[in-house]
């Protein structure tokens, strides 16, 4: 993983069930992560587990994408001849009807903010 997040910025992620009676749309999305046509999209993290809970999408595949659990240390393990998963050091934190590929997968109107 090119820029891979530290253990300060990780500890910023909520815990673990921390956000259960949140409505899905309203879920702050804290990390996303990316390689080809796939992205992780983080909401919580067990630092003992070193899992995430967050929505993916895989190969860009909105039909199938789905919110779960993802492993920390299998996703930085993660390679493609010359892709590796990465994290977007850019993105700003948000909750996940304002992320337009989560709109598009789960069939929720997007509206730029």
């Amino acid at each position: 993983m090119w820029c891979k997040p530290t253990e300060k910025q990780l500890s910023k992620i909520p815990a673990f069930y921390s956000g259960e009676e949140t409505p899905l749309e309203e879920k702050v999305i804290h990390m996303h992560f990316f390689m080809g046509g796939s992205d992780w999209y983080a909401t919580e993290y067990n630092p003992e587990e070193g899992n995430f809970f967050g929505f993916v999408i895989l190969n860009g595949d909105y039909d199938m994408a789905e919110w779960g659990y993802f492993n920390f240390q299998e996703l930085c393990k993660l390679r493609l001849t010359f892709l590796e998963v990465d994290r977007d050091k850019y993105w700003k934190v948000r909750k996940a009807k304002e992320v337009e590929k989560i709109c598009k997968a789960q069939r929720w109107e997007y509206v730029k903010v």
